[in-house]
């Protein structure tokens, strides 16, 4: 009953939808493109080979995180047809970017019966992998009335969307029968799961595949070379993954810093590519020089701030920087992958609001891997002054950050072994 009436309202609200996205796409033209894959329909558009997977990574940060097992399905099942679907224009091109032609790329249609059949038509798969956490009840129904299995991989679950959960568990038990597999990526989640009445035979702890993070020798020659370009003796500090609220702190902070430190360069990179452009105007209201990533400029001596305004190439700024803030953390966003600096041994800075990632998080400030801060411009520049002061104690922050992330590792292989039966 409790789907009839989703399903329901799920097509009452279309026209708000397509308004919703057609406003987005004043801003980010992409949005209002390929609308027609939204609901299922595929004119002109290459047909998948059947009998592949599907993987779905709603948006950046999901692709990221699917980046390294797309990649190991595709070494070890290379005559596997891989079909990798979003929501977000932004995660499309993290896509292209990621894969390029060796896989498929559709957004996933909104959850509507005769869209989400479609869908299924359309690609026939053999299996449904979602990353982290989508649960969309007629796509998994739809699944499950084809013999299709339907897996959460590397599955987290919110507190908050726990809380709304648990006020429709009842209803909630069908569509989780229909749910093949949970793997998720810590115990938090895993019992978040199991109580909400998912079956703890099907629930499978794996860890956080975004542990398995593992720095590549073409990437390595890439940040060597750009170091040698860019910053050569030049302290550089990133704030990576910023939302709105986070920028002019962030700003403040680097013009302070730059009376005590006036080589020290700033890499700001925003989440979203739609707020590039504001990014740069607010920079420009700092006063502040700058340069875009996007114009292929070598900053000189007088930059002060680079704008990473590309896709695609987070690690490599990464590479570059002495300490990084992740950002979405000075805001209730709750945080992004500090995995990422980690795997360069930076210290990392976030702020209190990290409940994203909540076991990492835990265990970096447990072993001084991580520093949070007070969201305020103070705290920050205190933050980076104290890390600029001391190459010591960066070295002692990345590497007990580091030791976190090498200890952790070997989710990714435990996930493969659990998808194994599914892709024979």
């Amino acid at each position: 009953m409790l789907r009839f009436f989703y399903t329901v309202l799920m097509y009452l609200i279309q026209p708000l939808v397509v308004l919703f996205m057609l406003g987005r796409s004043i801003k980010a033209p992409n949005y209002r493109k390929r609308l027609n894959e939204r609901y299922g329909f595929y004119c002109g558009a290459v047909r998948p080979k059947a009998d592949g997977v599907v993987i779905h990574a709603a948006s950046v940060g999901e692709v990221i995180a699917a980046t390294p097992l797309v990649k190991r399905i595709q070494a070890l099942y290379p005559n596997l047809p891989i079909t990798v679907t979003t929501v977000t224009p932004t995660g499309s091109d993290r896509v292209n970017a990621a894969f390029g032609n060796s896989v498929t790329h559709f957004y996933l249609p909104y959850d509507l019966p005769d869209a989400v059949n479609r869908f299924i038509a359309f690609v026939q798969p053999k299996v449904c992998i979602v990353i982290e956490t989508e649960i969309w009840p007629n796509l998994i129904v739809q699944l499950k009335k084809q013999r299709i299995p339907f897996i959460i991989a590397n599955a987290r679950l919110s507190a908050r969307s726990t809380q709304r959960y648990q006020k429709l568990k009842g209803a909630l038990h069908h569509i989780f029968d229909d749910i093949s597999l949970i793997a998720p990526q810590d115990d938090v989640s895993a019992q978040r799961y199991l109580s909400l009445g998912y079956d703890e035979q099907r629930l499978k702890l794996t860890g956080n595949i975004k542990y398995d993070l593992v720095l590549n020798d073409a990437l390595m020659q890439q940040v060597t070379t750009l170091k040698q370009a860019w910053v050569e003796q030049r302290p550089v500090w990133i704030a990576a993954s910023t939302h709105e609220g986070e920028e002019d702190l962030i700003l403040e902070s680097h013009r302070l810093l730059l009376h005590k430190y006036p080589d020290l360069l700033l890499i700001l990179v925003p989440r979203h590519p739609e707020r590039f452009n504001l990014v740069a105007d607010l920079i420009k209201k700092h006063k502040l020089t700058y340069i875009r990533r996007s114009d292929k400029i070598v900053p000189n001596a007088s930059t002060q701030v680079v704008l990473g305004d590309t896709m695609g190439e987070l690690m490599l700024m990464y590479g570059i920087s002495d300490i990084a803030f992740v950002g979405g953390s000075l805001v209730k966003h709750g945080g992004h992958n500090p995995l990422e600096p980690l795997a360069f041994k930076l210290p990392v800075i976030s702020g209190k609001y990290t409940f994203n990632f909540p076991e990492v998080f835990t265990k970096l400030t447990q072993v001084q891997g991580a520093l949070e801060i007070n969201g305020n411009t103070k705290a920050l520049t205190s933050a980076i002054e104290k890390f600029l002061d001391s190459p010591e104690l960066r070295e002692r922050y990345g590497n007990a950050g580091h030791e976190v992330l090498i200890e952790n590792r070997g989710a990714l292989q435990r996930l493969l072994d659990l998808l194994d039966p599914y892709f024979k």
